[in-house]
């Protein structure tokens, strides 16, 4: 039998209006695991998500049904002002455009986001990537971010082959309070960064790349064994992990973003 929320919640009002529960119970039962779950069968969505982690919980379309992924976002939506499905192909749009029209498909980055119209952008967050192969992930941790309330500027194109174009945007980069770095093929990105500025880097490494990256592993593991210091390492093709933990950082320590 699948917990009906509404019921429960109609059954701790109807406890405190008629005595059998204290008002301090009922709050209590309100914060209880169970009480921010809504069931639909085959998930259990969290809507506890938000208050304890500062952000609802994510849709990862990767291996859901399309319209299995789109009821989940409705039923996020139920309890929150927006929404973020990571992984999605042009089938999970369009059936997440069907149940909510105001979703946006961000093609290159295979996200769809539903957000208010007006979302406080705090602080910056850079986001640099190496190549332009690189731009797909880059993008998913730009969208994360944003989402999220973080100002984020973007520095696609800007690998180590051709270091001129990366000292030509290090004073911009250098204002961020957290660096999302994303490369592929040897991954040294992160490290060079790292040496120049006194900020977090986050490290993606790519499956982009020949033969011998081993679809991204060569990037990890040269990420990984950065002899640069403040360098956190996600998982290959990461973008939406690199984009939460960059916005975690930047909130902490966020202020208004200055004109460049």
């Amino acid at each position: 039998m699948t917990h009906d929320p509404d019921q429960t919640l109609r059954q701790l009002l109807a406890d405190v209006r008629t005595g059998a529960r204290s008002i301090d119970d009922a709050v209590a039962a309100l914060r209880s695991p169970l009480a921010a779950a809504g069931s639909l069968g085959f998930a259990t969505v969290d809507h506890d998500r938000a208050r304890r982690c500062g952000f609802p919980e994510v849709v990862f379309c990767q291996g859901k049904r399309p319209d299995d992924a789109a009821a989940i976002a409705v039923e996020i939506l139920t309890r929150a002002d927006r929404v973020l499905l990571t992984r999605a192909t042009p089938e999970h749009a369009a059936a997440v455009r069907q149940r909510l029209p105001q979703a946006v498909w961000h093609e290159r980055a295979r996200c769809l986001t539903v957000m208010p119209e007006a979302v406080a952008s705090i602080g910056r967050i850079a986001i640099v990537s190496a190549g332009t192969a690189d731009l797909p992930v880059a993008e998913e941790a730009a969208v994360t971010a944003r989402i999220a309330g973080n100002h984020v500027e973007t520095f696609p194109d800007v690998g180590v082959a051709g270091l001129h174009r990366l000292l030509a945007r290090i004073e911009a980069i250098r204002a961020a309070n957290a660096i999302v770095a994303v490369a592929g093929m040897e991954g040294a990105l992160p490290s060079v960064l790292a040496g120049l500025v006194d900020r977090p880097v986050i490290a993606v490494p790519t499956s982009v790349g020949y033969g011998a990256s081993f679809g991204g592993l060569s990037a990890l593991l040269t990420m990984i064994n950065s002899c640069a210091s403040g360098v956190a390492v996600v998982n290959i093709d990461n973008g939406f992990g690199a984009g939460y933990l960059a916005s975690q950082i930047n909130r902490r320590t966020a202020s208004p973003p200055s004109q460049l």
